[in-house]
């Protein structure tokens, strides 16, 4: 077992640790930590004792050969309340099964169904775009693969509640946000903040739960991922029940377009100022679709295509952080990680670390050729996790954003709109704190 001395950290507020610091700036915070004390770091957070772990072989260790000693942390507890017991927030055996009923959902062959759809509606928000015209190229973001999973998840069910259903998870993340960095205040204190926080996951509830249970009394399968939960059974013929059903769907109402929105939202980001790569994937797309829309089948062609998602991906990963808690003392770096610590694994740090990536601030596409990925340490690059908790969705996440860039950038290319700054806000997600204002250009 590795020593007992605590690793290097910042020394912090007597009561507060480094909260206070945390709440300025985390990413500066993160970024300043893993510079100054190195591959593990102790941090402390009012009263939980917190290891930044940065290296990508201790990383693995977490997550990937002892995954078995780790478990989500508290710090995604706020997150039940919305989710309950899904994918993102169960643990053990029930996890394990309800994993392996999900799986079906996301077979390939489903995936290259759901295309279509993400097709339709991308079409649809189109025309709607005009020449010269300032968007906030993330709300436009959030709004298409919000409606893309709805029809995905749930099919015309909710189609009438889709806008009520995103303005409540809107609420719902302002309010996380908010209790995340204050979480000393109470639930049960009828603050503004709180108030609006249950209404929106009670509206959240009853938009799905109605369409589960109406469901409930039909037969036959719709295509869509809810009719395949319904249906799958586990070895034994159980299926899951309406409440499983329920916190599953939510978790990918949730997770199936914040972070697919994102990811597009900050390639958009990265695009708008890097004309270079604009012209680059312009040809790229020119050559290969020759102007009609793309399908998961021209994926696998368009290499340039990939690599952008790819370095956006790397520079600004929408779940930028993993957050552990240890059941029993375990090595880690060198240093003993007592049970019930909390162990950080931060994308961010981690994507921009030098000693893998070159001009690592620099965004890049071409630095993926040569098969790149292959050269770097196992968990040197996680946009979506790693080990048996990698996420569900990441083909089906991977698929719509090339599908969604590649039928955008044919039709539109953008610039930031003058004096808007790009702030960002850091909390479940990696989120602009108020939008991304893009300039269009209709080609």
């Amino acid at each position: 077992m590795g020593t007992a001395t605590l690793p290097p950290g910042p020394k912090g507020n007597f009561l507060l640790g480094s909260l206070n610091e945390i709440r300025r700036d985390e990413l500066d915070f993160l970024t300043h930590c893993v510079k100054e004390y190195g591959d593990v770091c102790y941090v402390r957070v009012v009263n939980i004792p917190a290891y930044i772990v940065s290296n990508p072989d201790d990383i693995e260790t977490v997550l990937i050969t002892k995954n078995s000693n780790f478990i989500k942390s508290v710090f995604l507890k706020e997150s039940r309340a919305l989710l309950g017991q899904g994918l993102l927030t169960s643990e053990g055996s029930f996890w394990l099964r309800q994993r392996r009923l999900l799986q079906p959902a996301f077979h390939h062959s489903r995936i290259a169904g759901y295309a279509k759809t993400m097709m339709e509606y991308t079409d649809r928000m189109l025309e709607s775009w005009k020449d010269g015209e300032v968007r906030d190229i993330h709300e436009d973001m959030t709004n298409l693969t919000m409606e893309i999973i709805s029809q995905v998840l749930l099919g015309n069910d909710i189609s009438s509640d889709t806008r009520e259903a995103g303005e409540a998870l809107r609420i719902f993340f302002d309010q996380f946000d908010d209790r995340f960095g204050l979480y000393v205040i109470p639930d049960w204190l009828p603050t503004p903040g709180n108030i609006r926080y249950r209404n929106a996951i009670r509206r959240l509830n009853q938009i799905v739960g109605r369409v589960i249970h109406e469901r409930l009394t039909q037969s036959g399968d719709r295509g869509d991922i809810l009719s395949s939960l319904l249906r799958v059974q586990d070895e034994d013929g159980t299926r899951m029940t309406e409440n499983q059903v329920r916190d599953e769907v939510m978790t990918l109402f949730f997770t199936g377009h914040e972070t697919t929105a994102l990811a597009l939202s900050w390639t958009w980001y990265l695009l708008a100022q890097h004309p270079e790569v604009v012209a680059k994937l312009s040809e790229e797309l020119g050559t290969v679709l020759a102007g009609r829309a793309p399908t998961t089948e021209d994926i696998p062609k368009l290499t340039y295509t990939d690599w952008i998602v790819k370095e956006s991906l790397r520079l600004y990963p929408p779940a930028y952080g993993i957050v552990r808690e240890s059941l029993n003392d375990v090595e880690i770096g060198g240093y003993t990680i007592p049970k019930g610590a909390t162990v950080a694994i931060f994308q961010w740090s981690v994507h921009r670390d030098p000693r893998y990536y070159e001009d690592p601030e620099v965004f890049r596409p071409e630095r993926w050729d040569n098969n790149f990925a292959k050269s770097l340490p196992r968990c040197a690059y996680i946009p979506f996790g790693a080990g048996p908790r990698i996420c569900i969705g990441n083909t089906f996440a991977l698929t719509e954003v090339a599908l969604l860039l590649a039928t955008i950038a044919q039709k539109f290319q953008v610039t930031l709109a003058p004096n808007h700054k790009v702030a960002l806000s850091p909390s479940l997600t990696l989120r602009p704190r108020k939008g991304i204002k893009v300039r269009l250009k209709k080609l």
